[in-house]
């Protein structure tokens, strides 16, 4: 997992985001442990060269369960290999062994890469996304 996270950031353009307070051994232990948390690798000998971090999700309309597909990178020396679709191809194959109804996932705006890997694998629905603060602006 730490090798995936250094490959994250690599990849993400965001190194600090990743190397700053990384989590401890305890908190990986259970978040790996965690079944609503599904975590893929894909490896090169030892290195992390893509992977992915996906939360499964308990709906309330109808008795059903999606898929939010999170964090997706590739490492920048093995990309154009069909990594990230086989990553999800094998996302997909755990979500219907799950029962889960669909897949979920957000691009931003410019990651044109991203945007033609998802338009080939889904509908695209736009949406604008906000995140909100724990605490209160000025708070």
């Amino acid at each position: 997992m730490r090798r995936l996270n250094a490959m994250f950031g690599a990849a993400f353009l965001e190194p600090e985001t990743y190397r700053v307070d990384p989590p401890d051994d305890e908190w990986l232990r259970r978040a790996l442990a965690n079944p609503d948390i599904v975590v893929l690798a894909a490896l090169d000998g030892d290195e992390a060269v893509g992977g992915l971090v996906a939360y499964e999700l308990d709906k309330f309309e109808r008795p059903r369960r999606e898929i939010y597909l999170y964090d997706l990178a590739v490492a920048a020396a093995h990309r154009r290999r069909k990594v990230a679709t086989r990553l999800i191809e094998t996302l997909r194959a755990t979500a219907r062994a799950r029962g889960a109804a669909s897949i979920f996932v957000q691009a931003d705006y410019g990651d044109d890469a991203a945007i033609a890997l998802y338009r080939g694998l889904g509908a695209r629905e736009d949406v604008i996304h906000f995140d909100i603060a724990v605490e209160p602006r000025g708070g």
